[in-house]
């Protein structure tokens, strides 16, 4: 059987955690391939909200096994806080979580250097969550990290202090004193090592294993990223990117599969565009205009509770992510955020020197601006079904990008999806 992936097309927070939720029935495996606590997967389940960091979204499927991934970056605190909100709420855990013993652990002064490396940026900062990922991801490149599979060995703890120590140094290069974090990281450190003790009663496995003898087995399997194509480490707008390849392509190195095994590729959308941090963003709405759609949907993170920035949709921008991933099916989402408006604009182009182009830019500015067309508006009156002039707005998508728009979500809730294809999600 086909590996499936699922993916985000644009800045993240596209409502991905959902869409895994809604689908994950389908699968005998769902395995996040990259990112860390830096994501914040919204899920809605008979009415209550959970957000997921690290765990794979289909853990409220009973039968579903929930893999994270050697390219994910783990944060073994907030992995414990995941873990005991689930237990709490009568999700079974420990039959059902695996954890592959290739990924790299964050400590707790990778949270610290990311804070150091975020202030020396000034007013060029990137926005970051300042969770630790991208220094645990340096540490990984730079092959001084610590695997999770290490805690099975008798030098865990003097690795983990060789790598903490190396780190302070860096802090004194960055001119962070001693007095400005030790309470911090007193506090973390004994957080951190109270969750390896949780972590060693987890199940861990060679992932790359279980992955190929499911798939030879014939069961179906997910791929679950986090964070959207567009911020992608090579893809992305770079510098203000994340730390991970959050394309296609990641899958194969986060999970250990093999290209020719990926199948359906979900790629999962908002009927408008939202950003969170720095970076540029051409279709960018300000003033009362863009707080009220923020206010209507909700637009703060999940994982940092920061208002997110506003903006119609970008097709130029939402192309090349289909192009970068080799989307087969699009999700949209929140499309019930835009209902009651008029109008709704759409960007089909940006405005250069040398003309109108359809294609991103190597170096994208503010100074980006797009074309517009505008489509009517759309009163979403019944959950169940989609008035004509929302139809007509997705056909307009469909028609730019060249690929069906599969299924639509009108409502927080995994009830409030819409199947164009036929067939129940």
């Amino acid at each position: 059987m086909p590996v499936d992936v699922l993916l985000g097309l644009q800045w993240g927070d596209e409502g991905k955690g959902k869409i895994v939720d809604v689908l994950g029935h389908q699968y005998a495996i769902i395995a996040r391939f990259q990112g860390g606590p830096n994501a914040g997967h919204t899920l809605v389940v008979e009415g209550k909200k959970y957000v997921l960091h690290q765990i794979p979204s289909g853990i409220f499927h009973p039968g579903c096994v929930c893999l994270i991934g050697n390219g994910v970056v783990l944060n073994p605190v907030i992995l414990q806080q995941e873990i005991e909100t689930l237990l709490a709420a009568g999700v079974d855990i420990r039959s059902r979580l695996l954890l592959s013993r290739r990924m790299h652990l964050i400590l707790p002064t990778h949270r610290l250097l990311d804070k150091a490396y975020e202030q020396a940026k000034g007013e060029k900062k990137i926005g970051s969550t300042l969770r630790g990922i991208g220094p645990t991801y340096q540490d990984k490149m730079a092959r001084r990290g610590v695997r999770l599979g290490e805690i099975e060995s008798p030098d865990f703890a003097q690795r983990c202090t060789e790598v903490a120590n190396y780190h302070l140094e860096l802090l004194k290069l960055h001119n962070i004193l001693p007095g400005e974090y030790e309470t911090d990281l007193a506090e973390w450190n004994e957080l951190f090592w109270a969750s390896i003790e949780r972590l060693r009663t987890l199940t861990l496995v060679d992932s790359e294993y279980v992955l190929a003898e499911a798939l030879a087995e014939g069961k179906q399997v997910l791929a679950e990223g986090a964070q959207g194509a567009l911020l992608d480490i090579d893809f992305g707008s770079y510098p203000f990117v994340t730390s991970s390849n959050t394309t296609t392509g990641g899958a194969c190195s986060g999970l250990g599969i093999p290209p020719n095994h990926f199948g359906r590729v979900f790629g999962v959308f908002k009927a408008y565009c939202t950003r969170v941090g720095s970076g540029p963003f051409p279709t960018e709405l300000f003033g009362s205009e863009a707080e009220e759609l923020r206010q209507i949907g909700g637009e703060y993170g999940a994982t940092t509770g920061r208002p997110r920035r506003i903006g119609w949709l970008d097709l130029p921008a939402l192309k090349y992510a289909c192009m970068l991933n080799g989307v087969t099916d699009l999700v949209m989402t929140k499309a019930d955020v835009l209902s009651g408006l008029e109008a709704v604009q759409v960007s089909v182009g940006y405005q250069t020197e040398g003309g109108t182009t359809d294609r991103l830019p190597f170096r994208q500015t503010d100074a980006l601006k797009p074309v517009y067309q505008a489509l009517p508006g759309w009163v979403l009156a019944d959950t169940g079904t989609l008035p004509e002039t929302l139809e007509a707005y997705i056909r307009f998508i469909e028609s730019y990008l060249g690929l069906p728009v599969s299924y639509v979500s009108v409502g927080a809730d995994r009830k409030y999806m819409v199947s164009r294809t036929g067939q129940p999600a």
